[in-house]
């Protein structure tokens, strides 16, 4: 199959990361920082290093400020729900994904209340000046998308940041399509929490996921349970890691996700992100020069964008569409709101969703020819419609 679903996670992953998984599972498949034998500690030394990795690729201070994950969800629920309380305000982008829109839904029947603020694609200062004008009184976190999962639109993270830093808010970034792709220093950019998925642009296995803290404030944890530390005490250690990390740890998923780390950093993240650009911009190019499709943000460019696109077909569902390309032409898309009817909203695209295309360091220039030709061949096969309100 022709891969183009890397929004939802990538795919190949990279040999380093399938080695280290299996070697997790056959050579110390110990349960790490529960025993002090040779098997344990070669266990809770991959994690450390995971650990040093991760705080080296996102700009925080120490290891022990990251926090491992079932996945970028899990991180968003820990920040949002640990920190909001009853009075308190929230400010989300108008491109969230429901991972940060459903917790802060979920929180309004105790009396949390959220505003949200319009990201204008191309204009920072009007975006900025939208989530300032969202700020309240009682507003406590702000939480954004690096980038949109439907339209690769990048919010300006850093001027939101320091808009935060002046208001004495906390900052909160969704990093589910930005992590291993645009580079992020949170200890220069002033973010409090990045959250981010082990298994999209970090190529690590699916079931891991980061939360990166670069506060003080710390949210309460979501579970209590053993840590393998201050076993004598009933209290949930305070410290940091094992605040947040109760029970056995994903052993063989941190192993790969470590591989995955050092995967992006030996190529750094620039150098992926202007190479997968070039791919994007070359898809793009290729389905503007098509009359029967829809396109619905600028041309990608490595300082507004995530090599994301996503289309229609006039006339016809992204869900048809889609599932042409996967019967017909062996083609992975996905295809619907993606997770994120906030976005669609935003650009009118909620009743028929997109088709969503997503590049990777894998995707070959010839697989791209490839999908333009498939679609091509694909609205040919299509019976005449009248258009869909775009």
């Amino acid at each position: 199959m022709i891969y183009f679903d890397n929004g939802a996670t990538t795919f190949p992953k990279p040999p380093a990361v399938v080695r280290a998984v299996s070697s997790a599972m056959q050579n110390y498949g110990a349960n790490p920082g529960r025993s002090g034998h040779k098997m344990s500690l070669k266990a809770s030394e991959i994690i450390f290093n995971c650990r040093e990795n991760a705080a080296a690729l996102f700009g925080v201070e120490s290891p022990e400020r990251i926090i491992f994950t079932d996945n970028c969800t899990t991180a968003l629920n820990t920040v949002i729900k640990g920190l909001l309380k009853s009075g308190d305000h929230a400010v989300i982008s108008s491109l969230e994904h429901n991972a940060v829109a459903r917790p802060l839904e979920y929180l309004k029947r105790s009396g949390v209340s959220f505003s949200v603020a319009r990201v204008f694609e191309g204009d920072d200062e009007a975006t900025i000046e939208s989530f300032r004008n969202a700020i309240r009184n009682n507003t406590k976190l702000v939480v954004c998308t690096a980038a949109s999962n439907v339209f690769g639109i990048r919010p300006p993270v850093e001027r939101i940041a320091a808009l935060c830093r002046i208001y004495n808010i906390l900052f909160c970034v969704d990093a589910a399509q930005s992590a291993g792709v645009v580079p992020i220093n949170m200890g220069e950019s002033g973010i409090d929490f990045l959250c981010a998925p082990g298994h999209k642009g970090l190529y690590g296995p699916m079931g891991t996921g980061i939360l990166a803290v670069n506060s003080d404030i710390l949210p309460e944890s979501l579970t209590q349970g053993g840590t393998g530390s201050m076993s004598s005490s009933l209290e949930q250690p305070e410290t940091l890691p094992d605040r947040y990390e109760s029970g056995t740890p994903n052993l063989p998923g941190i192993a790969g996700l470590n591989a995955g780390l050092r995967f992006v950093m030996e190529r750094g993240e620039g150098q992926i992100l202007r190479i997968e650009t070039a791919k994007a911009q070359r898809l793009y190019d290729g389905l503007a020069s098509m009359r029967d499709v829809v396109l619905y943000t600028e041309r990608p460019q490595i300082t507004t964008h995530v090599p994301v696109i996503s289309f229609n077909v006039r006339g016809h569902d992204s869900e048809q569409i889609a599932s042409l390309f996967n019967d017909r032409f062996n083609i992975a898309v996905r295809a619907g709101l993606h997770c994120a009817p906030m976005a669609h909203k935003s650009f009118g695209t909620e009743e028929q969703g997109t088709v969503r295309a997503v590049m990777s360091v894998y995707t070959k220039p010839a697989q791209i020819d490839y999908f333009l030709l498939s679609l091509k061949k694909i609205i040919n096969l299509l019976p005449k419609k009248v258009a869909i309100e775009q």
